[in-house]
């Protein structure tokens, strides 16, 4: 889940200067923690033709088990929340890694359909459920006010730096297995599992070690209040802003669900499995580029201008891999995935920047952040239902043209939706100068 889930905004931080140093040290603990866990899950994106040959199962049953796991997911979102609010969130973290690389270990034995069912069922627990609120929440809880941008954006450019390096490595001891060694593809997979499997239990092993630094904290008035859930749903749905921020991170999320399916398609463009885990793999090293890049120029410039140029040429790449195939220019097309990679991890960075401009009360923010993510996640459950049916009903470049043409589309609407949320910023900022 490469996602956010529900943060219960019940408390704002106030951290003394002094507390600097332990407060990045376990920022970069918990960009270990996030980049390590959730690559195991989404192996697809680099090893699909091989999962599928290991595995012995088609697409179709690719897109169930990633369905499921969407599904299990979206329903953990408000519970996550709850649970990392009454649970020490270095323990949940820990237990979520080690089920994980337990899970993994079990995984590498190539089970059948049933087996990773059951496997795929308890990742989206124990990556969902007991993991990502606590992550989000301690981030959260370790940030100034003033770090909240920076500290989120370095969560998710790290925990890509940490996915990347984790996937070269992973790559290099599938060529060296199934080329150097000349073992099978099978016995190539179960060294990347067993990577991600040990690194997981490894990062859990040390983060329930380490406690907690001390900080801090004071509870802001407004956080006191007697909370009434229907109320405070109604003020959310009242404001148009929110809604439109939906619509972003559902579209942008759509985008970025595309970029797992590029291995799969470079191999059926004529590439080996290793070429096209490379070109995937490069891929991933644009994640802390495109992240800690664009949460910059946003900085700099305006978060939702940065998005709309973001969405806007990602919308555009996709439609160049519809198009590029045809000119017979593979260097084109590999850059058109590179660069559309660079531009997805920009949208990533930026689409929780922009919450920040709805104007939504400090007190129901988690609920807010709640609402998007159960919404704007929603395509886990249904997009690898439309991916598997594409490319099994309609086999080889079609079913993959007709899959990208679809996310163009969808691509097009959030870049739209994220110029009426801009006029409407820029409105509402007219209007309370207006009024000053």
């Amino acid at each position: 889940m490469s996602k956010p889930a529900t943060v219960h905004a019940t408390a704002t931080t106030s951290l003394t200067k002094s507390d600097k140093g332990s407060r990045y040290f376990q920022l970069m603990l918990l960009v270990l923690a996030a980049g390590a866990i959730y690559p195991i899950l989404y192996l697809r994106q680099v090893y699909q033709t091989t999962m599928l040959e290991v595995l012995h199962i088609d697409h179709s049953q690719l897109g169930y088990l990633y369905s499921m796991l969407g599904t299990i997911f979206l329903l953990s979102y408000l519970p996550s929340g709850w649970l990392a609010d009454r649970l020490p969130p270095r323990f949940l973290i820990f237990f979520s890694l080690i089920a994980t690389g337990l899970l993994g270990l079990w995984y590498s034995t190539a089970p059948s359909m049933t087996g990773l069912m059951i496997i795929f069922g308890c990742w989206g627990l124990t990556t969902g459920l007991t993991f990502w609120a606590s992550v989000l929440k301690r981030v959260k809880m370790i940030a100034e006010h003033s770090e909240q941008g920076r500290f989120f954006g370095v969560l998710d450019g790290g925990r890509g730096l940490v996915e990347a390096l984790l996937a070269t490595i992973a790559l290099g001891l599938f060529a060296f297995a199934t080329e150097s060694r000349g073992e099978s593809v099978g016995e190539g997979f179960k060294h990347v599992v067993y990577l991600y499997s040990f690194t997981c239990i490894a990062i859990g092993c040390v983060l329930v070690l380490l406690k907690d630094p001390k900080s801090v904290t004071t509870e802001a008035a407004v956080d006191k209040q007697k909370y009434n859930l229907l109320q405070d749903l109604i003020t959310l749905v009242k404001i148009p802003e929110l809604w439109l921020c939906t619509a972003i991170v559902f579209c942008g999320y759509h985008i970025f669900w595309a970029t797992y399916s590029f291995s799969d398609y470079l191999q059926g463009s004529g590439m080996t499995a290793v070429m096209a885990g490379t070109i995937t793999t490069i891929k991933l090293w644009m994640r802390p580029i495109g992240g800690i890049g664009g949460g910059l120029l946003g900085d700099k410039y305006s978060n939702i201008s940065v998005l709309i140029v973001a969405l806007l040429l990602a919308t555009l790449g996709m439609l160049g891999l519809v198009l590029f195939p045809s000119l017979n220019s593979l260097g084109l097309l590999i850059g058109t995935v590179i660069f559309i990679g660079l531009m997805t991890y920009a949208i990533r960075g930026l689409y929780w920047a922009i919450l920040d401009s709805c104007k939504i009360p400090l007190r129901i923010t988690g609920l807010a952040i709640g609402i998007v993510s159960v919404v704007g996640y929603l395509p886990d459950t249904f997009i690898p239902l439309i991916n598997g049916y594409l490319t099994e009903h309609f086999p080889g470049a079609l079913g993959y043209q007709l899959y990208f043409s679809y996310i163009a589309f969808v691509g097009l609407l959030g870049t739209l939706a994220a110029m009426a949320l801009r006029a409407r910023i820029k409105n509402s900022i007219a209007h309370d100068k207006a009024g000053a």
